[in-house]
């Protein structure tokens, strides 16, 4: 039947015209130039914005202009919407293949319907996939090609694939395991990048040796801090060869970034977005040129492709508009200002009632359930079946485990190590209260796969109650989720895969939602729901005695740290003044505070420091260990102010000298100002940003000689103490 219908659409395709309309591209093809036209995060938005039917249409013009013309998709087509959880990715793979797709590279919702449907997939996609770094743990070679070379004339361009590591906790690790938990799939993840580095220089480097003259490098990679180091940006800057990157993952809008590689060439860096929003525009001209751009506002449609689309998602209509229950509330993701997504990192009225319906589906004493998983908003009113798909797009199934209270406690440290900041594994949850203090630094280690380990420090978790009693770690509970977290060790929650699993009836994500509203709620979400329960309590605010550190701003949390750790503190008692530069004494007092102001041996022969006082015990201390030296062989000079390049090399000695590892470095090409940064410094900047302490600016600078201010200051420090003191040599 599917075979016919597709039959009987390209038939009447085959009679259909194209419209017209109007692009926002800049540049002119001309005869002679190879145009690839980029796609990335469509996640089933097949007629939203241009669409592919819009796609197609200017596809045709650019054949009118040259005959070289490629399209290339950078992952994460597949997932997203009812269209692909009801058909596995598979209607979304017809479109893709009725629309041309030359290149493509999976994206980590590429695997979300398990490892032997995305196997299928890869077969049925016309392209095939490519990618360098997505390998067969058993063989030790990859499961697809690392590139493919498609010749233009006299020009031959290699389009390299490549998949980010976070695939395996953004998908579900257990679909890269074999049936004992022992990992049979991976992306070259080890070496703090290195191995991912290696994987495309080697597919780069065998391209050229093939005889290409561009390297395209099609990535699923995306450029947010917590993909560190797997960033599109961290594998140019450790690799040579390319001429361009097209990015996808982060669902980030970049017509053209110029980027400098290992040996500090230009690659530009592109992606579209999401949905459609934009089509990407690489031109290669015959002179070497080469530019990237984002063509919006396209009107065009090609009628032949819209009939395509069309005919499928007529298929799905019927059973997606039936109105399955209703709402009295509306049930949102959101915070109150109706624009800013809250699901992965708060607790909402629409997280509340999914954790309940996870509880009552399966009759446990708690539920828990990701945020990254639930995907949408249902306005008050009706309720159909696509909107609970939407909420639901993944096809979960209900699972329940024995668990001990120690593996909850530990699962919610896990999920809240981020917060304030967004994770999708962040928990909502059902039977049972917690307290987020964010004011403590995670102390969560996890391995090369993100997942968890241990927590070696202090808890940020606390005040945790099942059923309005006090969790107990040696108690077992009845715990209820879903086969991504609980069975595939979801978001890096490892920790439930081996407890014993007890029975529960055999339902889906979308049908436990149904059912619980249908039935317990008898078919209507009651007032009750129209605010979230109060169920997660996030210490924030009230803490924080400073008038000017605004409760938004990126180094609030950092402050409310260094001021319960006493480690900078205020100008006042009624202010922090995180806009003031940062002294050479504010940074030894802070340094010397977070080792626990330990005492120095000697006394250094400065003049102009009292060293009955803290500050002068910190200087002692700093001198003796080569942390922070004085200014000359009498004098430390505690006023003079201190830039980022300086604050970086002090953090980089304390860490040394306090025994941590300091291997962990990266380079700093990527900065257009790299060759500001001081050779003293060059070392401890890399490392610093290698390890998200120190990041960059937007316009893709780092700035070396700017200010440390305060509030920059004390966001490095909290960043160390979050991330690093798990890693601390033995």
């Amino acid at each position: 039947m599917k075979k016919a219908i597709s039959l009987l659409l390209a038939a009447v395709m085959a009679m259909s015209l194209t419209t017209v309309g109007l692009a926002t591209d800049t540049t002119t093809v001309e005869k002679g130039d190879v145009v690839v036209l980029y796609t990335n995060d469509v996640h089933c938005g097949v007629d939203d914005n241009i669409g592919y039917a819009g796609l197609a249409a200017y596809k045709a013009e650019m054949l009118k202009a040259t005959d070289y013309v490629t399209l290339a998709d950078a992952g994460d087509a597949v997932q997203g919407a009812a269209l692909g959880t009801l058909s596995k990715g598979e209607y979304l793979v017809d479109i893709m293949n009725q629309m041309g797709y030359d290149v493509a590279v999976p994206g980590n919702h590429e695997f979300d319907y398990g490892m032997d449907q995305f196997l299928n997939l890869s077969k049925e996609l016309k392209s095939g996939y490519v990618c360098s770094n997505f390998m067969d743990l058993r063989t030790g070679k990859p499961v697809f090609d690392a590139y493919k070379m498609i010749t233009y004339g006299d020009t031959k361009v290699a389009y390299v694939g490549i998949d980010t590591p976070e695939s395996i906790t953004k998908s579900t690790p257990s679909y890269f395991q074999d049936n004992t938990g022992k990992y049979i799939y991976g992306f070259c993840n080890g070496n703090n990048g290195k191995e991912l580095y290696n994987a495309v220089q080697t597919a780069v480097n065998s391209a050229k040796a093939a005889g290409a003259t561009y390297v395209v490098a099609v990535g699923h990679c995306g450029i947010d801090e917590q993909s560190a180091p797997w960033r599109s940006t961290d594998i140019i800057a450790n690799v040579s060869g390319l001429t361009a990157f097209i990015d996808g993952h982060s669902h980030s809008t970049i017509p053209s970034q110029k980027v400098s590689d290992k040996d500090g060439k230009t690659v530009l860096l592109t992606s579209t977005g999401t949905k459609l929003a934009a089509i990407g525009k690489l031109v290669l001209k015959p002179n070497g040129t080469v530019t990237t751009e984002l063509v919006t506002d396209y009107t065009a449609k090609d009628s032949s492709m819209d009939t395509f689309v069309k005919g499928i998602l007529a298929k799905n209509d019927a059973l997606l508009k039936k109105v399955v229950a209703k709402t009295s509330v509306d049930l949102t993701t959101l915070e109150a200002d109706g624009k800013t997504r809250a699901i992965r990192n708060q607790e909402t009225n629409l997280g509340d009632l999914v954790a309940d319906a996870y509880r009552d589906a399966a009759g446990a004493d708690i539920a828990i359930v990701n945020g990254g998983g639930i995907r949408a908003d249902i306005k008050a009113g009706n309720i159909t079946y696509e909107q609970i798909i939407a909420v639901h797009p993944y096809g979960n199934e209900l699972r329940m485990v024995e668990a001990t209270g120690q593996q909850i406690l530990d699962a919610l440290e896990m999920a809240s190590r981020t917060t304030p900041d967004e994770n999708g594994g962040f928990l909502h949850v059902s039977g049972m209260t917690y307290t987020i203090d964010t004011s403590v630094p995670s102390t969560v280690k996890v391995d090369d796969n993100k997942m968890f380990v241990s927590v070696t420090g202090a808890r940020r978790v606390k005040d945790v109650k099942v059923g309005g009693v006090a969790i107990v770690a040696n108690k077992t509970y009845k715990l209820a989720s879903h086969n991504y977290m609980l069975e595939g060790a979801g978001d890096g929650l490892n920790m439930f895969q081996k407890d014993k699993f007890l029975s529960v009836p055999a339902m889906l994500d979308n049908e436990i939602l149904i059912n619980y509203i249908t039935g317990t709620l008898k078919g209507t979400v009651p007032a009750e729901y129209a605010k979230a329960q109060g169920r997660i309590t996030i210490v924030k605010a009230a803490a924080l005695p400073y008038t000017d550190v605004a409760s938004n701003a990126y180094y609030y949390d950092a402050v409310l740290f260094s001021e319960k750790s006493g480690l900078i503190p205020g100008t006042t008692a009624t202010t922090f003044s995180p806009n003031v530069t940062m002294t050479r004494g504010d940074v030894v007092l802070a340094l010397w505070n977070l080792a626990g102001k330990p005492s120095a041996k000697a006394t250094p022969a400065f003049t102009d420091v009292d060293f009955t006082t803290d500050l002068g015990k910190a200087v002692a201390w700093a001198n003796e260990n080569g942390i922070v030296n004085g200014k000359t062989a009498t004098t430390f000079v505690a006023a003079d102010s201190v830039n980022r390049q300086q604050f970086s090399a002090f953090m980089y000695r304390y860490a040394e000298a306090l025994g941590y590892n300091v291997t962990t470095t990266g380079s700093l090409t990527a900065f257009t100002d790299a060759s500001q940064v001081s050779s003293y410094a060059t070392q401890a900047l890399a490392w610093a940003n290698a390890n998200s302490l120190v990041n960059g600016f937007s316009d893709g600078t780092v700035r070396p000689m700017g200010t440390a201010t305060r509030g920059q200051s004390a966001a490095i420090i909290y960043r160390f103490a979050s991330t690093l003191t798990a890693s601390k040599a033995a």
